[in-house]
């Protein structure tokens, strides 16, 4: 076996009383904020939205059992996750803000399963996994079998922002700490933050670097080994680093090809990519992937047709260009009843289209002024906005603007591209978020922002998502299944739907058949029987006593045979048997 200890994978999004178990996974919570602070914060709170916690630290605390309950509930493990929990100063500004970081403590590769017979399958040889995952797939503490481990270690390290609602943090908002949705518009719903969080911690995540291409000593982790790049053709552990480093920005051509994942794509995320189709001139014809606008009027189905124009303003004190828009237009006259492109810069989204608005505009095209890919969103609210918006990137707005500078009628259509898939390509695998330039601690280990409806997994929280993990809302909890975290009902390291005995009896040790001593020790098959299942099993029917003792015979032929139990072993558990009531 092989590990990596001292290992932190961070995932920047926008992380007890010692021990909580929760439904098929065990998941313990350890406490890790000083006296006073984060979950010890003694200041008095009113209950709010299910959670009945009296002061703040309390109603946090609570939040994170919560989540625990969740992701208990839709996971099967028969090893307990644990997961080192504070809350603490993270990045932060008046604007933006790290909401959470998740680390993954230890990552194993090349384990096998356990010492008592329990998931006997072949090694799980060159493939790295995070602990919590390593010690479901082997069925066994692996950190417990390594004394280099310190005793106490924990899977999972999360840290949550203990300063959002400063003056320096996010000012005018706050967490919101009730187990529902009835957040206010200025609030950050903490539970599905710690939702989020929680799924990086159980291996939504790849670990090699998304800067140099590097994959630790040389091996790759079972999340890359599902990340294809359409335009290479190639999966993650294929490449080289150097192919690793392009993939990672390869805007929108990366995808998720577990099958799972993939079967449930069209039943989860929605038809509809927000498009600039330019039907005119030649030059730059073809479709143009948009950000859309958290303002005004959604695109839909409904193509709004008609010509660009350049809008045009002064340089003043409200912006310097003559093509921000940060002013009244100048050319309302060129610009009522087309679509105005505009530059981004110096004053907000909403003003921008709101002077263009004022002008006469059907919608607005911002232009990007930096590089970047995809076309980021555009953030703002203002009621009064009555037209579309959206952004492109600099690459595409200079060549529309090469254009329209040279005077030429371009005509174009804006809407929803109906034919695609938001979020995924057009075999219908979910896109993964590769952004350009690269977003270490973001890139590759979420869903791409295009998919609609919004997904738990994308970089960014969004003030639409519900706390729902699975189909039909949600994403996450199927690529879980795809990296290993598979349905087994009875914890026997046997998949359901394979499992030919469910509910097994793992019980370990000598098997007494009344207070008979059989000598022979309970294993598991990789059918997902033990043997106690399949002696339970020679009772099941029987109408004497014959018909069991003669099947409990059979059982030991086909155990001798197999290897499992000797002669003299086949004897005593035919004698037991014989001797049954």
């Amino acid at each position: 076996m092989r590990k990596l200890t001292a290992f932190a994978v961070l995932f920047l999004c926008l992380a007890l009383v010692a021990t909580q178990a929760f439904a098929a996974a065990k998941i313990t919570i350890i406490n890790n904020s000083p006296a006073g602070v984060g979950f010890n914060d003694p200041t008095p709170a009113t209950p709010v939205g299910g959670n009945p916690g009296t002061t703040l630290g309390d109603q946090r605390l609570n939040v994170f059992k919560e989540a625990a309950r969740i992701w208990g509930e839709n996971l099967d493990s028969p090893v307990e996750v644990r997961i080192l929990a504070s809350m603490q100063h993270l990045t932060c500004t008046a604007t933006s803000a790290v909401l959470g970081s998740t680390g993954i403590s230890v990552i194993f590769r090349d384990f096998a399963g356990d010492t008592l017979g329990f998931f006997p399958g072949p090694e799980f040889a060159g493939t790295w996994y995070g602990s919590a995952l390593a010690d479901k797939r082997s069925g066994q503490d692996l950190a417990a079998l390594d004394p280099t481990i310190p005793a106490g270690y924990q899977d999972v390290n999360m840290r949550f922002n203990s300063d959002i609602g400063q003056p320096t943090c996010l000012a005018g908002q706050g967490w919101y700490l009730g187990y529902d949705l009835n957040n206010a518009a200025n609030q950050i719903n903490m539970l599905t933050t710690m939702l989020h969080e929680f799924a990086h911690g159980l291996n939504f995540s790849q670990f090699a670097s998304v800067s140099n291409g590097s994959m630790i000593d040389n091996f790759p982790d079972i999340y890359n080994r599902q990340i294809l790049d359409n335009t290479t053709g190639k999966t993650w552990d294929q490449m080289t680093n150097t192919e690793r480093v392009a993939s990672a920005i390869n805007s929108r051509k990366v995808v998720w090809i577990g099958p799972e994942v993939t079967s449930f794509v069209p039943g989860v995320l929605s038809y509809g990519v927000p498009t600039l189709i330019v039907d005119s001139p030649a030059a730059i014809a073809g479709k143009y992937e948009v950000g859309r606008a958290s303002f005004g009027p959604a695109l839909s189905s409904t193509m709004i047709t008609g010509s660009l124009v350049l809008g045009l303003d002064p340089a003043d004190a409200a912006g310097p260009s003559t093509n921000d828009g940060c002013s009244a237009l100048t050319n309302a006259s060129d610009v009522a009843g087309k679509i105005a492109v505009l530059t981004r810069g110096t004053c907000t989204f909403t003003v921008k289209t709101k002077n263009a608005q004022n002008a006469g505009a059907i919608a607005v095209v911002i232009a990007d002024n930096a590089a970047g890919a995809p076309p980021g969103g555009l953030g703002g609210s203002d009621p009064t906005i009555t037209i579309p918006a959206v952004r492109v990137t600099l690459v595409d707005g200079n060549a529309i603007k090469a254009q329209l500078n040279a005077s030429v009628a371009v005509t174009v259509a804006l809407g929803l591209d109906m034919t695609r898939i938001a979020g995924a390509d057009a075999n219908q695998h979910a896109l993964l978020y590769t952004p350009s330039p690269v977003a270490p601690g973001s890139t590759i280990s979420h869903y791409d922002d295009s998919s609609f409806p919004n997904q738990l997994m994308e970089y960014a929280i969004n003030a639409d998502l519900t706390h729902e993990v699975k189909p039909p809302e949600d994403l996450t909890l199927p690529l879980l299944h795809d990296v290993g975290w598979f349905l087994d009902a009875d914890n026997d390291g046997v998949a359901d739907g394979s499992d030919q005995c469910a509910g097994s009896n793992l019980t370990p040790g000598v098997i007494l058949i009344g207070s008979c001593n059989t000598t022979v020790s309970n294993a598991l098959f990789s059918s997902g029987c033990t043997i106690r299942d399949l002696l339970a099993n020679a009772a099941v029917g029987d109408t004497n006593h014959g018909w069991y003792a003669s099947n409990v015979a059979h059982l030991g032929n086909a155990l001798v045979s197999a290897g499992v139990i000797t002669g003299e072993q086949k004897g005593a558990l035919q004698s037991c048997a014989a001797r049954a009531k």
